[in-house]
């Protein structure tokens, strides 16, 4: 059942989902499974992991790119260590021409996370891309800062549970708040990506590049590798640029609830086809 969402347990399964993605015209992210971690050995061997990830693209000749969660790489435990972590990493990306996503958790983390991707920047231009969540208040000044600096932004909707006094309760809201700051990033960004399933934030994006007459070289579309592959698909036929992000590894199982918990119709799809089978 997991194996909709989740490529396996291995690097080699994530890079043959790669692989497959790249014949069908959809560029791809690694995402090895796992945030915080319990002590600095664990956040050494989520580095390790990763830059083998990177040896791999590189060696495949892959146009893809890493997402990381900073906690799994010892935000947590020492900031000055996972410092240097990502560094490794970003100057390994920076040396074959590749990028390191580096994911935004919730807002404990926000200002640390955009700091050391500032940092990352000025060390590697254009080998990092910040997350910026729309259902946060203080989202289109983080916008504005990272693309005086060049720094591409990925917009999601943002998953993890806030006050009120943080970020916006209502769905309504945030999904206003989601256009006008794909709107900005598309008049002020650096190669944005448009991270969302949701057919109506699509469409919307769809009439605003068609009004604007905005070159579809300059951003791309992101998705979560299994869901709405009817939308990939159309995106794809229509001459967009599609990133799917493509997760692997043994933490599996938390991974895969979340994605049923998004979209339960997921879980009606996964049904089906146990029932067929």
């Amino acid at each position: 059942m997991t194996s909709r969402f989740v490529a396996g347990r291995t690097l080699a399964e994530g890079v043959s989902v790669l692989k497959n993605l790249s014949k069908d015209n959809m560029l791809g992210t690694l995402d090895y499974l796992g945030e915080s971690v319990m002590n600095l050995a664990e956040a050494e061997q989520s580095r390790d992991s990763y830059m083998e990830a990177l040896n791999r693209i590189h060696h495949e000749n892959l146009s893809a790119s890493v997402s990381l969660k900073l906690t799994q790489f010892g935000l947590d435990l020492s900031e000055s260590a996972c410092r240097e972590n990502v560094r490794a990493l970003v100057a390994r990306a920076s040396q074959i021409g590749s990028r390191v996503e580096i994911d935004m958790e919730s807002t404990a983390y926000t200002d640390r996370t955009l700091d050391l991707v500032k940092e990352m920047q000025t060390a590697f231009p254009g080998h990092v891309r910040a997350v910026i969540q729309a259902y946060l208040f203080r989202s289109e000044a983080d916008i504005k800062s990272l693309s005086s600096l060049n720094i591409p932004v990925r917009l999601c909707k943002g998953a993890y549970r806030e006050p009120a006094s943080l970020a916006f309760p209502d769905k309504a809201d945030v999904d206003k708040n989601y256009l006008r700051l794909m709107c900005l990033l598309f008049s002020e960004g650096n190669y944005p990506a448009i991270a969302s399933h949701d057919e109506s934030i699509i469409q919307a994006a769809l009439r605003h590049i068609q009004e604007q007459n905005i070159d579809p070289t300059r951003f791309e579309f992101q998705m979560l590798y299994g869901i709405r592959r009817d939308l990939q698909r159309q995106l794809v036929s229509k001459g967009f640029r599609l990133r799917l992000y493509v997760p692997y590894g043994d933490a599996w199982y938390p991974y895969f609830m979340r994605r049923l918990a998004e979209r339960p119709a997921n879980l009606i799809f996964l049904a089906k086809n146990a029932i067929r089978a």
